[in-house]
C-alpha cells in the first residue's frame, strides 16, 4: 500500500469518526473535568520541539487544561490517525505543527466538522478552517538570513538553499530569502536541494552540493538540524571557504557560531515563547474570547559576538 493511499483510507476514517462525534452533539464528555486539547507535534527529537513542548504542559497547568500530546515523526498519516483519535477523545480543541502543510487540510476541515476548533503552531496548514496560527515570523527570518549571508559574502558568489519545500513555515523563510537575495545581483541561488529538515539528508546533500558546484560560497539552511550536517560535511572536507547561515538557534548551533566555524549565523527562533501563546490563544478561544488569526512571534540574528555573549563559547 502507498503512502498516499494510506492517508486517504485514515482521512476516510477519520472524516467517518467526526461523523459520529457530530451525530453525537461534538461536545466533550461531561465528567471531564478539565478542557482536553489534543497536541500532534511535528516531532519530538529536534531541540526546538523539546522546548516547546515544555512551554506547553507548563502554560497548559496555568491556564487549568489538560493535554494529550502525541508527534507524528514526520509522516503525514502518523498525524492523519492522531486526528482520528482526537475527535474519538471529543477533545475540546485541537493543537498542530503539520508534518505537511497540503496534506494536513482534510483532517482538519474534518475535526471543525465535528465541532473541534483546530490550531496551528510553529508550521502553518494551507487551508482549513484554524481558528489561530502561531509561529514565527518567517517570512522576517527569511529577510534576516538573506541579508546576513549577502553580508558575509560581501554580495557576491553562489550559493544553495537547503529546502523542506512540504511544509509552510519553511516555504515562508525561503520566500523572505529569495525576495531580499533578488537585490543582491552578484549572488546567485544556483540550487534548491531538500533535506527535509533532517540532519543525516543535509550530509548527503551538502556532499552533492559540493561535487556538483565547486564555485559554492554560501548556504542558506532552513534549520539547525539542516546547518550542522552541511557544517560536519564541510569540516570533513576541510572546506574553510564556505559560509552558513542556519534557523534556530539551538545551543549547538550557537556553539558552532561562537567556535567560528563556517556556521557564521543563525536566526534565532524562540519556542517556549510560541508554545506559551498557543496555549493562552486557546484557552482565550474556550473562554468565549476573540482571538486573532494568525500570531507571528518575533525572530533575531545571533552572530559569533552574541552567541558569545550568551555564553556559547570564550568572550573575546
Amino acid at each position: 500500500m502507498t503512502n498516499t493511499l494510506k492517508v486517504m483510507l485514515q482521512i476516510c476514517a477519520l472524516a467517518l469518526a467526526c461523523a459520529v462525534a457530530a451525530a453525537c452533539g461534538g461536545a466533550a464528555p461531561a465528567d471531564r473535568g478539565r478542557p482536553l486539547v489534543g497536541v500532534s507535534l511535528l516531532t519530538r527529537t529536534q531541540t526546538f520541539y523539546k522546548e516547546l513542548e515544555d512551554a506547553l504542559r507548563a502554560e497548559a497547568d496555568a491556564q487549568g487544561l489538560d493535554l494529550a500530546i502525541v508527534a507524528c515523526e514526520m509522516d503525514p498519516a502518523r498525524q492523519v490517525a492522531q486526528f482520528e483519535d482526537f475527535v474519538t477523545q471529543r477533545v475540546d480543541a485541537i493543537l498542530a505543527a503539520p508534518c505537511d502543510s497540503t496534506a494536513i487540510v482534510p483532517s482538519i476541515e474534518a475535526a471543525a466538522a465535528a465541532g473541534i476548533p483546530v490550531f496551528t503552531a510553529d508550521i502553518a496548514a494551507r487551508g482549513g478552517p484554524v481558528v489561530s496560527h502561531v509561529a514565527s515570523d518567517n517570512l522576517e527570518g527569511g529577510r534576516l538570513a538573506a541579508r546576513t549571508l549577502a553580508e558575509a559574502l560581501g554580495g557576491a558568489g553562489d550559493i544553495v538553499i537547503i529546502d523542506h519545500p512540504e511544509v509552510a513555515s519553511v516555504q515562508d523563510r525561503v520566500q523572505g530569502f529569495e525576495d531580499v537575495m533578488a537585490g543582491y545581483p552578484g549572488i546567485r541561488i544556483v540550487q534548491r536541494p531538500s533535506a527535509s529538515g533532517q540532519r543525516a539528508r543535509a550530509m548527503a546533500v551538502m556532499e552533492d552540493m559540493l561535487q556538483a558546484h565547486g564555485s559554492l560560497a554560501g548556504v542558506f539552511a532552513i534549520n539547525d538540524d539542516t546547518a550542522l550536517g552541511a557544517l560536519s560535511v564541510l569540516e570533513a572536507a576541510g572546506r574553510t571557504d564556505i559560509v552558513i547561515v542556519g534557523f534556530d538557534a539551538t545551543d549547538e548551533a550557537q556553539q558552532a557560531i561562537a567556535r567560528g566555524s563556517a556556521l557564521v549565523a543563525d536566526i534565532q527562533q524562540h519556542p517556549a515563547e510560541i508554545g506559551r501563546t498557543a496555549i493562552q490563544v486557546i484557552a482565550r478561544h474556550l473562554a468565549g474570547e476573540p482571538v486573532e488569526p494568525v500570531v507571528a512571534v518575533p525572530v533575531s540574528v545571533v552572530d559569533r559576538d552574541a552567541a558569545r555573549q550568551a555564553g556559547h563559547g570564550p568572550a573575546d
